[in-house]
């Protein structure tokens, strides 16, 4: 019993990953999806880290998307701060999670925004 405690103490002093955790790497933006839900146009958009997009009313920034390091295109983090014209306090804010997009989402009656993945400045064409 001592040495699973020392080794779990040494685990996590050192930074390793504990079981379960997932190993990532910060990406330069991220691909999102929207949907007009009254109209039904769906529109995928490149956004780099810390820009922003419109949608509508809504301006979607994208502060941080993160990804598997083991699996790049096998998921991606980002975090996200969706600001209505209507409200001072942003309707979201916080991670959304490509492979659970319902586990956090936008409430919104009009649009839905989520992250498909993430991306690099290379994937940007101008």
């Amino acid at each position: 019993m001592k040495r699973l405690a020392v080794l779990l103490v040494v685990t996590f002093a050192s930074g390793c990953p504990a079981i379960g955790e997932v190993l990532t790497a910060q990406a330069d933006g991220a691909l999102l999806r929207t949907l007009d839900k009254v109209s039904g146009e769906v529109v995928d958009q490149i956004i780099l880290k810390n820009s922003n997009i419109r949608v509508g009313n809504l301006e979607v920034t994208v502060n941080e998307c993160r990804y598997p390091v083991d699996n790049p295109v096998g998921d991606a983090f980002a975090r996200m701060t969706i600001q209505s014209e209507k409200f001072v306090t942003p309707v979201f804010q916080g991670w959304m999670v490509a492979s659970s997009p319902a586990l956090s989402s936008l409430d919104h009656a009009r649009y839905d925004v989520w992250g498909v993945r993430c991306t690099m400045s290379s994937d940007v064409t101008e």
